[in-house]
């Protein structure tokens, strides 16, 4: 995969990620949830269509190319936050809290940085052309 397609791939991860762990302010405080914990409120499918996001998530870090050893720990990740997220509130408090989807994506970007810097380097160069939006 060329460097502009894997600098496509990783935005479309941060972007899901973020949906996922941190698309949502809570008012009065700092704290950020997604549409993580907000789906495991629905009884069975919640919880499943947020794993079905977070393997997604998964599959796209091995188009860009996450080694084993961050492979293994990514979906470590996933499979704690599916098997506590599936018991009933407890499971959310616990989603909104552990987003793994965003430790996936900082484990996804330190490989990045420590085995492909030429792709740091274009990724911070592509931020710095890019307007920051107001959303």
């Amino acid at each position: 995969m060329d460097t502009a397609k894997k600098l496509a791939t990783l935005n479309r991860i941060r972007k899901f990620s973020r949906l996922m762990d941190t698309a949502i302010g809570i008012p009065g405080t700092k704290f950020r949830i997604g549409l993580d914990p907000i789906l495991g409120l629905i009884p069975g499918a919640g919880d499943i269509i947020s794993t079905i996001v977070s393997g997604y998530i998964i599959y796209l870090a091995t188009r860009v190319g996450v080694s084993n050893d961050n492979l293994k720990k990514m979906i470590f990740n996933v499979g704690l936050e599916t098997v506590v997220g599936a018991v009933p509130l407890l499971g959310d408090v616990f989603d909104a809290f552990y987003k793994s989807n965003i430790r996936n994506l900082a484990i996804l970007e330190d490989h990045i940085t420590a085995t492909e810097p030429e792709l740091e380097k274009a990724d911070a160069e592509l931020a710095a052309k890019t307007p920051v939006s107001s959303v």
